[in-house]
């Protein structure tokens, strides 16, 4: 099946550098299947939580044949392997690496442990930039949207609420 995972890292890891962490990580992500395509890696500020160091994101397409949860237990294991600890820290903090799978094929799952497509991948420009390098034409199986769609959508949601005035205060 065909899946997108976005990667991401703000800290180093063992691997070294957020780039080199990044780097090491799509070399894991060949051991679960094919790496079909990896994306330039972009420098973004962070969303949240603004007191860390900027984040390296990038996106990879694995053509895998592990199931949805099969793969993200996989990928949890990577990230802990590169020195993240999920049960630590706090949401939007900084971290050694990230990995989310963003979608599995067309597959529409929710359950306690994963959701698919994830639930806010069509809201983050980090996320749908390196992917639109890389697939421009994938489809968002709720919104029926392409990634270059959705990253047209989110920049006019942005653009419009820098004209608002109550986002200028």
């Amino acid at each position: 099946m065909l899946t997108a995972i976005a990667l991401g890292s703000n800290l180093p890891s063992a691997a070294g550098s957020p780039r080199q962490t990044l780097e090491a990580a799509v070399l894991r992500l060949a051991e679960l299947g094919q790496v079909v395509a990896v994306s330039s890696c972009y420098e973004t500020a962070p969303v949240g939580y603004a007191d860390q160091p900027t984040f390296l994101n990038a996106a990879a397409l694995l053509e895998t044949t592990l199931n949805p949860e099969a793969l993200l237990a996989r990928l949890l294991t990577i990230e802990r392997d590169f020195g993240r600890d999920r049960s630590h820290g706090f949401p939007n903090g900084p971290r050694t690496l990230d990995l989310d799978l963003l979608l599995y094929g067309d597959l529409i799952l929710d359950t306690s442990t994963l959701q698919l497509p994830h639930p806010r991948m069509h809201q983050r420009t980090f996320v749908l930039k390196p992917l639109i390098e890389i697939a421009p034409g994938l489809v968002h199986p709720v919104l029926r949207r392409t990634v270059g769609q959705l990253l047209k959508d989110l920049k006019k949601v942005e653009e419009d609420q820098h004209r608002d005035p109550r986002y200028l205060a």
